[in-house]
């Protein structure tokens, strides 16, 4: 079992991550340009992984983990795809 002490690290760490999510949903909303939503939506990704992880540590459990790595996965496909399509304007070569 996780000492009381690390439980309020993670629920300290999940208020951090909370928060970064709401900034980076502001700057995907706001704009003004493409390659910033891009970014935003990117760094989207990279906090839902990270409040899956605290929260699955949270929890004790280990399903939050493998759906953090599919997350990972398909916001790498996605970022990749995006920043294509603002580079060349076509998606398929």
């Amino acid at each position: 079992m996780i000492g009381i002490e690390v439980d309020l690290f993670i629920a300290g760490g999940l208020m951090v991550v909370g928060v970064a999510m709401l900034l980076s949903l502001w700057r995907l909303v706001r704009g003004p340009t493409a390659p910033d939503r891009i970014l935003a939506l990117d760094t989207l990704y990279v906090s839902t992984i990270a409040l899956l992880v605290l929260f699955g540590m949270y929890l004790d459990t280990e399903i939050y983990f493998e759906v953090a790595l599919i997350i990972a996965m398909l916001g790498f496909f996605g970022t990749v795809v995006l920043s294509k399509y603002v580079v060349r304007r076509d998606i398929v070569e």
